[in-house]
């Protein structure tokens, strides 16, 4: 039998701004899938009375950006508090392997880059190649030999097809930026973040779920990838959201 504490507590321990204490109020949960190193993803449901929509938050898809697992931990003790009539489904550390890495890793134990492993239509013609001549084979940015090749890539594509998400909340460092992917009115800013839309990449979870699927997405990028915001900032940053999310009613996705 998992002991979910001890592996809360074995995920946070490099976080920044995540005492033990956190690990015992958010109670995450085990998925059934595993990182290729074979560790568990945790991941934690928050579902309010009678929800109005569907929201998954992810943190740690890049190893190296600590910080983005942080805020997820907390937003869980804000949803536990104000769910604003929605199921949220939390991912705090979707790499586990780049996280616990010392140093950490932006890449999980394969050495791929799970943000630019997702199927988009372009991803056959274009992300090996944009890989080769834009990034110059930078190996913090390899996407795989073929999408969906990891485990933990694959875990995520799979969340989205079961759970159904209106929204995807994505945070990411160290850009300090908002960026937006998809249909609706973007979020203006979340706390100190504003809005500056960067663009899509090959096999992005932005150009996969914003563009291919029609699903809103949103991408935090935090300012440090090593320091987490202030408390006051983290929270201010979730009443944003939320706000946001309600002023916003959720147009259905269309279909692929």
């Amino acid at each position: 039998m998992l002991d979910l504490l001890a592996l809360c507590l074995q995920l946070s321990l490099p976080l920044p701004s995540v005492p033990d204490k956190l690990c015992s109020s958010v109670q995450l949960e085990a998925s059934s899938a595993v990182s290729a190193l074979g560790r568990t993803i945790l991941l934690r449901d928050v579902v309010a009375e009678a929800p109005k929509r569907r929201v998954l938050v992810l943190g740690g898809i890049h190893g190296d950006e600590r910080s983005a697992s942080s805020l997820v931990f907390h937003w869980i003790g804000h949803a536990q508090t104000t769910p604003a009539s929605t199921h949220w489904r939390f991912i705090p550390g979707l790499n586990p392997d780049g996280l616990l890495a010392q140093p950490p890793k932006r890449t999980n134990a394969n050495g791929v880059d799970l943000n630019r492993n997702f199927p988009t239509p372009d991803w056959q013609r274009d992300a090996v190649s944009y890989w080769a001549t834009k990034t110059k084979k930078d190996p913090r940015r390899y996407p795989g030999k073929e999408p969906l090749s990891e485990p933990e890539s694959k875990f995520l594509y799979e969340q989205i097809e079961s759970f159904k998400p209106d929204i995807i909340v994505s945070i990411h460092a160290p850009f300090g930026v908002l960026d937006f992917d998809g249909p609706s009115t973007p979020p203006h800013k979340l706390g100190r973040l504003y809005l500056d839309q960067v663009g899509i990449y090959p096999g992005s979870l932005g150009n996969y779920g914003g563009v291919t699927l029609g699903i809103p997405v949103v991408t935090v990028e935090l300012p440090h990838a090593a320091k987490a915001p202030t408390t006051p900032e983290m929270r201010q940053m979730w009443l944003d959201l939320v706000r946001w999310m309600s002023a916003h009613p959720i147009k259905p996705a269309p279909s692929p």
